[in-house]
């Protein structure tokens, strides 16, 4: 039996190949294999020296288009389809508008247990084991879930089976048991977890900036206690599912291995009979604003953690594009942004350090520069990002920083269409969100486009110290006082003032008295 030939072409591809490894590997082609140079597989001879003084193509991404994947079911169900033959799979996925955002005030964590127990409580005809071991005999992937502003349930099973596997998902999404035992369990698990909310200064940090962000009214604030689990009952669920969980309210997309015709009439089939209700509203905009300030919560740790931010702006605002190539280069962009160099690199304060720039669909979100630093050094940490929050402000970046950004995002940008179930998922949420059918085709042009004075522009009108509150965990007759050199102290900020919150029950979210 012949040794296959290795192709020098692949082999070439490789920059990280010694020179030795280069010619042996090259010389080897033609030992091994003994056929005649091709088309395919050039002659050694016709190789370069050495890996560097390859050449290629440049190389051309065009990103698809949602028509091109979007079609209608007779009902009015848009559905996208993206086959793919090279394994026996399928994958569906039914996307639901709503989320937490829905959940009456008294009945948080409504919608997260509602999406958990479709999968976990059986259906009306099927026990919860029933319905486990069915899905386990097909070897199909089945989950649901309930998030802050979108639901949705998947599927993942051989072609082979795939009819009686869809079957199965169909029954557990229109028609949940929510069996009270695994509802109890489930409960249960929540009420465990929620009692080690206070264990981790990350979560303490996270629950108490979104209150003072988004208020704790607000579906982004508000957080489940043992008593708006306890209150939550079957028929609860029922009634957010029937709400939820319906075709008027619903986008579906499929990949796999499938015909595009057959798929349709089969997803036509699997619907029939199912009443459409009405789609969800958006998600409401919160009405709190943030307030300027320090702010802090006490914690006996050795490294206090920080959030330094103000509201941002919307996911379509003209200027988003430009703040997010200014946030990458100001604290988003990793160890080639000006934060992280100067607080980890330069100043030796922290492990990690950043910023990010949320920019939701329906509301404002924030810009956040973070970090976790030992106490002491915690003042000079934010001093120092306050300095460069008021040098990008001041002056403009340079063009090898805005090249850097540049080139993160343009470099990276097919990686949104990189598998079949990444594209279509793009398109589901476009949809969902009404975002410009021509978006992805001219955003390269967009992002090319920044100049640097387009920077310097954003930075001073969406970065402003004025509204920047500081918030801290930490043990602050350590952090107080500041470095040990004396060039920081807390009083500095917000006029020496600052505000202590109480630290709260895990359970019931009340403040904890001393």
């Amino acid at each position: 039996m012949p040794v296959p030939s290795p192709n020098p072409r692949k082999i070439a591809m490789s920059s990280r190949l010694s020179p030795l490894v280069w010619t042996l590997a090259a010389a080897g082609c033609a030992a091994l294999g003994g056929n005649a140079p091709s088309a395919d597989r050039p002659a050694a001879a016709d190789l370069p020296a050495r890996p560097d003084d390859l050449t290629f193509e440049p190389l051309s991404f065009e990103p698809p288009k949602a028509a091109d994947y979007r079609h209608v079911l007779p009902c009015g169900v848009p559905v996208y389809l993206a086959p793919s033959h090279e394994f026996p799979l399928a994958a569906v996925n039914f996307s639901f508008q709503g989320g937490a955002y829905l959940e009456p005030q008294d009945k948080v964590g409504l919608a997260g247990m509602t999406g958990a127990m479709m999968r976990r409580g059986g259906t009306t005809s099927k026990s919860a084991d029933e319905l486990d071991e069915e899905f386990d005999f097909l070897a199909a992937n089945c989950s649901s879930f309930s998030g802050s502003t979108q639901s949705g349930a998947s599927l993942n099973c051989l072609t082979s089976n795939f009819e009686e596997a869809l079957a199965l998902f169909l029954d557990m999404v229109r028609h949940p048991g929510f069996q009270e035992d695994k509802l109890e369990i489930y409960r249960d698990q929540r009420l465990e977890r929620m009692k080690q909310r206070n264990d981790d200064a990350g979560s303490i940090l996270n629950r108490e900036w979104d209150f003072l962000v988004y208020g704790e009214e607000h579906f982004e604030g508000r957080v489940s206690t043992q008593a708006s689990l306890e209150s939550i009952t079957v028929d609860d669920l029922k009634a957010f599912h029937r709400r939820v969980f319906q075709p008027g309210n619903l986008i579906i997309s499929a990949t796999g291995d499938f015909e595009v015709e057959e798929m349709l009439v089969r997803l036509e089939k699997a619907l029939e009979g199912w009443p459409a209700g009405e789609k969800m509203p958006p998600p409401p905009a919160p009405t709190q604003e943030l307030t300027p300030g320090v702010f802090r919560v006490e914690k006996d740790i050795p490294q206090g953690k920080v959030y330094i931010g103000q509201r941002s702006v919307t996911r379509d605002h003209p200027d988003a594009i430009a703040l997010t190539l200014m946030n990458d280069i100001l604290g988003g962009g990793g160890f080639t942004s000006r934060i992280t160099s100067r607080v980890r690199s330069d100043e030796g304060l922290a492990y990690s350090a950043g910023s990010g720039y949320s920019m939701p669909v329906y509301y404002p979100g924030t810009f956040v520069a973070s970090f976790q630093s030992k106490n002491r050094t915690v003042a000079l940490a934010i001093k120092v990002i306050l300095e460069e929050i008021a040098r990008i402000r001041e002056q403009r970046v340079t063009p090898e920083e805005l090249e850097t950004a540049k080139n993160a995002l343009i470099e990276t940008f097919p990686r949104t269409f990189e598998s079949k179930g990444n594209t279509l998922g793009v398109f589901v949420s476009d949809e969902w969100t009404a975002r410009p059918a021509d978006y992805w085709q001219t955003y390269r042009e967009r992002v090319r486009a920044v100049t640097p004075e387009d920077v310097l522009r954003v930075a001073k009108e969406h970065l402003d110290p004025a509204k920047l509150a500081i918030f801290v965990v930490g043990k602050w007759e350590e952090i107080g006082p500041g470095d040990l050199d004396g060039r920081a102290r807390m009083a500095e900020f917000g006029g020496g003032i600052a505000t202590e919150l109480p630290l709260r029950d895990p359970l019931t979210m009340e403040p904890m008295v001393p």
